[in-house]
């Protein structure tokens, strides 16, 4: 086959669902391996770096290692918090391979570790690599040095040991090897890329290993007191793997996987969004003051300290604004448009996001994170709302400009939650801060008050709240007001909103965001899985615990078998959509629990 045969092949590796596909990562970059073994998406030496595998779009590149007996069953298990996956075949020989991306991650390279291994019987396993890529890039300068294979693809060098009896395609863009073990033996590969040529010996297999499982060590707490207690932990592990070295949490791995089958909307998230990343904190935080909250407070204070009221929706994890769109020279996942990288959300106003931005502050605050440039953060978000509040916006789900209810309403309750942490000053100094109230504690009360009158205009004649002036259909992201405190719990408008969108907007268990038109709900797009746990919140504030239960068991069974959960979940094929792993909805999860768990 050519290499344009194979790049629209997408490399003989064919897509898979979703729910296949488990995750690797070590917080600079991310990776995608399917039941067979190939890993079909990797993007070098960063999150949004151009693809280096990109089959899972119809691209060029992959690295496959797969049982070379076709009658086999797959299976596959995380060890536990952490990312390093088993791959598990079962059948003439039972054979595993454990894979990861080495931690602590180097910015500049990845190195992708895989230890096969003959669980029972003499296994024999293929061993395919193509770094072609994406982009259509050809491979150079490939050659066998000291027993590692060498090259160019593109702009990056690689490196693979333990694979020196592979051999090159007749093109020179695939390496092949079939290994064969005995039982119980093990064999390691080590691939590293890289944007420099690789200098010194290879890594050692074991050192990286031990380097990898000691930096997975501290990463997931303690859960055991919680419900869910593995997925909980396995969701801290997906969140720490998706935060960058600069605290910067991507809200993705991957671009363009659709958010339902035979549609145009897809999109690029593999960037930082303000408004994703404050989810996360407050998540970890009602756990407890875990590492992960450290670096997305320090982030998050470090954006809005430099751009203020200029806030953008999303930065690169460095802390740049978002490249433009750009469609790649791919076929796309099935179903969905071609695949595009950069995303046009840098140009929106987003108010919301402020008001996430204070109840992230004060939770830092709460649990004693607090110094100077937290609440100089604080001071520079609350001017910002005072400033632009009255703004039309393009609110949670990213529309055309309006004057959103929640965007208001998310305000109203960042800016009670970072008053009271104000407010709690004299009873709770820390290093960081002088005893004392502040008095910008009223300040921000009655600003919150003012905000909150203003939403008169978005209530509904039938008593609950409507997505705006003028759009009297109910919107799931009503409910996240009244669980970070907007109102209370027994506010009639609140157990209205509630009533309302399980009604309207609930199907088996499962909520969607908004009515898009007359079309079926499952027509427009997925039931969005954020917007489940939400509701799952929302009834355990209203007293519910019953009905709490059970909107969280069911959101949280929307996943494969790597527990593994995109942005949505077609309700009526039981399929995931969108791209993967969707942060928010890790982090919904983990909240929760927590929150759903016995104090």
């Amino acid at each position: 086959m050519t290499a344009r045969g194979r790049q629209a092949a997408g490399n003989g590796w064919p897509p898979r669902v979703l729910r296949d596909y488990a995750f690797l990562a070590d917080g600079e970059r991310g990776a995608l391996i399917g039941p067979d073994g190939a890993i079909v998406w990797l993007c070098v030496p960063r999150w949004d770096s151009p693809p280096v595998f990109a089959a899972l779009v119809g691209g060029g590149g992959g690295f496959s290692v797969s049982p070379a007996d076709p009658w086999h069953v797959w299976g596959g298990y995380y060890e536990p918090g952490s990312l390093i996956w088993h791959s598990r075949w079962v059948g003439a020989a039972v054979t595993e391979c454990r894979e990861a991306l080495a931690r602590p991650a180097d910015p500049r390279c990845a190195v992708l570790l895989r230890q096969v291994r003959a669980v029972d019987g003499r296994a024999r396993v293929n061993l395919r690599l193509d770094l072609s890529g994406g982009a259509g890039r050809r491979v150079r300068d490939l050659a066998r040095l000291a027993g590692c294979w060498t090259g160019r693809a593109g702009r990056l060098w690689f490196r693979l040991s333990g694979a020196s009896r592979a051999r090159p395609a007749s093109d020179g863009q695939e390496l092949a090897l079939t290994i064969t073990l005995d039982p119980g033996e093990r064999h390691d590969l080590v691939l590293e890329i890289s944007a420099r040529k690789p200098a010194g010996p290879p890594p050692e297999p074991g050192v990286a290993w031990a380097a990898t499982e000691a930096a997975w060590a501290p990463a997931a707490p303690d859960c055991s007191g919680l419900i869910a207690a593995r997925d909980a932990q396995h969701a801290y592990a997906v969140l720490t793997g998706l935060t960058s070295g600069s605290g910067a949490m991507v809200a993705a791995a991957t671009t363009s996987l659709p958010e339902r089958m035979e549609s145009v909307r897809n999109y690029d998230y593999r960037y930082a969004w303000i408004r994703d990343q404050c989810y996360t904190g407050l998540a970890v935080a009602a756990h407890g003051p875990h590492q992960l909250l450290d670096g997305t407070v320090r982030f998050i204070t470090e954006r809005v300290l430099a751009d203020g009221p200029d806030l953008m929706p999303a930065y690169t994890v460095s802390g740049d604004p978002l490249p433009g769109e750009r469609t790649m020279a791919v076929r796309g996942y099935p179903g969905g448009a071609a695949a595009r990288t950069g995303n046009r959300v840098t140009g929106q106003f987003q108010l919301d996001a402020f008001g996430e931005v204070l109840q992230l502050l004060a939770a830092a605050a709460r649990l004693g994170l607090d110094g100077p440039d937290t609440w100089r953060a604080a001071r520079v978000a609350a001017d910002a709302i005072g400033k632009r509040w009255a703004e039309p916006d393009a609110g949670v789900w990213e529309l055309a400009p309006r004057r959103w209810a929640h965007s208001r309403l998310s305000c109203v309750a960042g800016l009670r939650a970072i008053a009271l942490q104000a407010g709690h000053g004299a009873s709770r100094p820390t290093a960081g801060r002088s005893p004392g109230a502040r008095p910008d504690a009223g300040e921000w009360s009655s600003l919150a008050d003012q905000i909150l009158a203003s939403v008169h205009d978005s209530v509904h004649p039938s008593g609950r709240w409507q997505r705006a002036p003028g759009d009297p259909r109910p919107d799931a992201a009503l409910l996240l007001p009244v669980i970070r405190g907007a109102v209370p719990p027994d506010d009639p408008r609140a157990r209205a909103t509630i009533a309302e969108v399980a009604a309207s907007l609930g199907d088996d268990g499962f909520i969607y965001r908004f009515r898009h038109d007359a079309r079926p709900l499952d027509e427009a797009e997925g039931a969005f899985l954020l917007c489940g746990f939400w509701m799952a919140l929302t009834a355990l504030v209203a007293g519910d615990e019953v009905a709490a239960g059970r909107w969280f068991e069911r959101n949280r069974a929307a996943c494969g078998p790597a527990g593994i959960f995109t942005e949505e979940y077609d309700v009526h094929q039981h399929q995931l959509r969108g791209n993967l792993p969707q942060a928010f909805v890790h982090a919904a999860l983990l909240e929760s629990a927590v929150r759903l768990s016995p104090r």
